[in-house]
C-alpha cells in the first residue's frame, strides 16, 4: 500500500510576523514547528505501513528551510520525503494549496492519503478535502478511529458533535485525523540518523506539471483583506483558599475594579 502524509511547517504561536502588503504569514526566518495534527497523520500512516507492509512517503510545501520537518517525519519512521518549493508557490490560498499538493500527489501514486485535520495558523481544515476534489476521490474528515483497512477498502470512525459517525470507503481515498486517533510516537535514533543522511528531492512547479495560473498568490481565488496578531491576554491571578475565601476576594477585586 502507497500511502502520502502531507504534513506542514507552522510558525511557532510566539514568533508570529505578518507581511504588510500581502497579509500573509512570513515563514522565512521564522522558529518553527511541525504542525501537531500531523504527527498524529504520520503516526497512523506508520501504523498502517507496519500492518501491510506498505510504503510512507511524507510531503511538504514551503520554502527551503521545511525540509526540517520532513526530516523529522523520516527520523519517525516514514520511507521518503518530497519537498515542494518553487517562489511560484508563495502566497497560495487553501485552494492553490490543494491543488499544488494534489499534482504532487498525482506524480508519486497512492493508495491513501492522509492529513491532521487542519494547520494551526490557518485552522481552515480545508485543505485535505479540496485536495481529495481536485484528485476526485472519495475523502473522510475528522477521522478518529480506524477499525479495518485492507489494499482496497477501509472502515473509519469519524467525529462528530455529539456522536460518532462509522464509515466504509473504498481506496484510493484521503483521510483527515483528529488528536484521538493515537500518540505519535517519538524519533528512534535509527531515525535521526537516517534523516541526517537523507537526500529529500526538492520539486518546483514545472516538475509537477502545475498550471500556474493555478498556484501562488496568482493563482489564488480569495483574498486576506486583513490579518493582525491578537492582543496580549491581560494580567490573571489564581485565587486561593476555600471557595467561600475566593469568592469574597474575587467580590473583593470586582469592586476594586468598578465591575460592581
Amino acid at each position: 500500500m502507497k500511502i502520502i502524509v502531507f504534513i506542514k511547517q507552522v510558525p511557532d504561536v510566539t514568533e508570529v510576523r505578518i507581511d504588510p502588503k500581502t497579509n500573509t504569514l512570513i515563514r522565512e526566518g521564522v522558529p518553527s514547528i511541525m504542525n501537531p495534527y500531523d504527527l498524529h497523520a504520520l503516526e497512523a500512516a506508520l501504523q498502517i505501513k507496519e500492518s501491510t507492509s506498505g510504503k510512507v512517503t511524507a510531503v511538504t510545501m514551503g520554502p527551503p528551510q521545511a525540509e526540517e520537518v520532513l526530516r523529522e517525519a523520516i527520523s519517525m519512521g516514514v520511507d521518503e520525503a518530497v519537498l515542494l518549493t518553487d517562489r511560484k508557490f508563495a502566497g497560495a490560498d487553501t485552494w492553490a494549496t490543494s491543488y499544488t499538493l494534489s499534482r504532487a500527489a498525482k506524480k508519486l501514486g497512492f493508495d491513501l492519503i492522509i492529513c491532521g485535520k487542519q494547520a494551526i495558523d490557518g485552522d481552515t481544515a480545508q485543505v485535505g478535502p479540496e485536495m481529495a476534489e481536485f484528485l476526485d476521490i472519495p475523502h473522510i474528515s475528522y477521522v478518529r478511529k480506524i477499525e479495518k483497512i485492507s489494499s482496497s477498502e477501509m472502515i473509519v470512525e469519524r467525529l462528530m458533535d455529539d456522536c460518532y459517525e462509522k464509515i466504509w470507503v473504498s481506496l484510493p481515498a484521503l483521510i483527515t485525523v483528529v488528536k484521538e486517533l493515537n500518540n505519535p510516537r517519538p524519533p528512534s535514533i535509527r531515525g535521526k540518523m537516517a534523516a541526517k543522511k537523507a537526500v529529500i528531492p526538492r520539486w518546483n512547479a514545472d516538475e509537477i506539471e502545475a498550471e500556474e495560473e493555478k498556484i501562488g498568490l496568482k493563482g489564488s481565488p480569495t483574498m486576506v483583506k486583513n490579518i493582525f496578531a491578537p492582543p496580549p491576554r491581560g494580567e490573571r491571578k489564581i485565587l486561593e483558599g476555600t471557595p467561600e475565601q475566593q469568592v469574597n476576594t474575587l467580590l473583593k477585586e470586582l469592586r476594586r475594579l468598578g465591575c460592581l
